[in-house]
């Protein structure tokens, strides 16, 4: 059976973490093919990007050229009001067919709140969750609903085809977009941070230059 993963994000902008993530997303979980999906316009989110879809959109493909299997996927950024991740999961799964399976990669603090995102339980209906989790997460601490679906195992080789959720083992990166944000728009050099040709297009359009935008 083919497998798919699913990576979201604002990505505003990509960098070395994302991608080390994605890394382990796809070889962990073998997967043959990587989705990575800019949100449009993030319903979670108290105030928007700062960069605009589109900007975001082409970073993530600057980011990712050269890896076999991945894709910059624009849906979402095509749509004109917020995506939610279960639509999003339903288009790939009537576009891929059943013989498809699909992994949907999320962060620590996003599994603990999956209870209140959109139709939560279908999205478990229509994949594998794989969690990057944070130094000292503990499934014990998750959510009562969540608990049936954790599995902790060893490694991705043998699974169902939808309705678990797994750890991604992963060594923490301490870095996050608001952080880079911050470095971006005082001038500092974040080579080795952001990916050579995302920083390129970044300076060349004048992006995060100052924290408001």
């Amino acid at each position: 059976m083919r497998r798919v993963g699913m990576f979201g994000g604002t990505f505003d902008p990509i960098h070395a973490a994302h991608l080390r993530m994605a890394e382990a997303f796809f070889s962990q979980c073998r997967l043959d093919a990587l989705r990575l999906i800019p949100a449009g316009n993030p319903y979670h989110r108290d105030s928007g990007p700062q960069a605009s879809a589109v900007e975001r959109l082409a970073m993530v493909q600057l980011a990712i050229a050269g890896h076999a299997g991945w894709q910059a996927d624009d849906r979402e950024v095509r749509r004109a009001r917020p995506a939610y991740t279960v639509e999003t999961l339903e288009e790939l799964h009537a576009e891929l067919g059943p013989e498809c399976q699909l992994w949907l990669l999320i962060g620590g603090d996003s599994l603990h709140n999956l209870p209140a995102w959109q139709r939560w339980q279908d999205i478990l209906r229509l994949a594998n969750i794989v969690v990057a989790v944070r130094p000292g997460f503990d499934a014990a601490n998750l959510p009562a609903a969540l608990q049936p679906y954790w599995q902790q195992v060893p490694d991705f080789s043998n699974s169902a085809p939808s309705g678990t959720i797994r750890a991604l083992t992963l060594p923490p990166v301490p870095l996050s977009a608001t952080e880079l944000r911050h470095k971006l728009a005082g001038g500092e050099d974040c080579s080795g941070l952001i990916p050579a040709g995302v920083l390129q297009y970044i300076h060349r359009h004048q992006l995060y230059r100052s924290t408001a935008r």
